[in-house]
């Protein structure tokens, strides 16, 4: 039964009680309420007799129209809300699906009506989709591990042809240059690789308990030699024991990355510091450093692959624009949360917050 046709029924019902309604009432005023009061009426004067008139016709258009708007009103609501419940249904249930949950199907009311049609629409536009992803991710994970051997050999080939003695200066510098490359084009395959497995749910890390205090002391003498090229200084102002429950290799890829941006999109000269504090249950790792920083209309942006944004990541080539997305990754199956807060032209602060050991619920 269609739309149309189940709200054309269900006003026909609503008009036709509300009808008897009224006749119900009116019957009552004009028929049975005189007879009640005939004796009364008779010892009235004739004088009054037009008041009484004007009287009855007020009664009876309150004793039977009220109802019947009231009744008709009351009606028309209970219908609208019954016809749109499957609209409002739809669209929670919808509003669930996202690109990790397409297997998902929209429940339908197996009435055949046009709600019940658009159900099944959706759900196959949804299969499509959800067909295109995997198509897309075999594809990226086909292609990572194609390139994974030529880049190996490239690789290789040029390390070997480096260690030459009879390289003069501008044929190393070009050799050294090309080794950059094929080690950037490297990481980017390994990134993708590991997004696309994260994204298909095929990455998985085994957990244990970390000290991630320690990892935060390595973290910081990295990320102090790195940033001796640059000039930037690295502080690390708090760092108190915290255990958490997860992966030692994952943990401190983590941390690198932070790192790694710190100094990579610093100014000459500036700041980093670093510092890890428990509060509430979970440990809170952050890490701020001066320079360009990112536009506030970047910043819902800068956890997506390959995100390029002004001014703070288009100064230099380096990286690979896979970092914050693999940061992201490791934080969400740690079961903790990560954000980047950013004054433009002052500071950009990245904060992890991770939940203690003792705080995890046993799965």
């Amino acid at each position: 039964m269609t739309i149309r046709t189940r709200l054309t029924l269900w006003f026909s019902a609503i008009l036709f009680i509300a009808l008897v309604a009224m006749a119900v009432f009116s019957y009552f005023e004009l028929v049975v309420e005189p007879h009640a009061d005939a004796a009364r009426a008779a010892a009235v004067a004739k004088e009054d007799s037009d008041e009484n008139g004007m009287g009855d016709e007020l009664g009876v258009l309150l004793w039977c129209g009220l109802p019947a708007l009231a009744l008709s009103l009351g009606g028309g609501w209970w219908m609208m809300r019954k016809a749109l419940a499957p609209v409002a249904a739809l669209t929670r249930a919808a509003a669930q699906i996202n690109e990790n949950n397409l297997a998902q199907r929209l429940p339908r009311t197996g009435d055949g009506d046009e709600f019940d049609r658009l159900t099944e629409v959706f759900n196959e536009m949804t299969e499509r989709l959800e067909k295109s992803f995997q198509r897309i991710r075999e594809f990226t994970l086909h292609a990572s591990h194609e390139l994974k051997t030529p880049l190996t050999i490239l690789r290789g080939e040029v390390e070997s042809a480096l260690a030459e003695d009879k390289l003069d200066e501008a044929q190393r510098a070009r050799l050294e240059g090309e080794l950059d490359e094929l080690q950037r084009l490297t990481r980017i395959v390994d990134g993708l690789t590991l997004l696309t497995k994260a994204n298909a749910g095929l990455a998985s890390v085994t957990l244990q308990p970390v000290a991630l205090d320690e990892l935060v002391r390595e973290c910081f003498a990295d990320a102090q030699i790195l940033a001796q090229a640059r000039g930037v200084t690295v502080e690390l102002t708090a760092c108190e024991p915290a255990t958490v429950q997860g992966e030692p290799h994952r943990l401190r890829q983590l941390l690198l990355n932070l790192a790694d941006n710190a100094v990579k999109y610093n100014q000459p000269g500036g700041t980093i510091q670093m510092s890890l504090r428990c509060c509430g249950g979970a440990t809170e790792f952050t890490i701020a450093n001066t320079g360009p920083g990112i536009a506030p209309e970047m910043l819902p942006r800068v956890f997506d692959p390959f995100f390029r944004g002004d001014p703070a990541h288009s100064h230099e080539p380096e990286g690979c624009g896979l970092g914050l997305s693999i940061a992201q990754w490791i934080v969400s199956v740690h079961k903790g949360a990560i954000r980047i807060d950013s004054v433009p032209a002052k500071l950009t602060t990245a904060v992890v917050r991770l939940p203690l050991a003792q705080n995890l619920q046993p799965a």
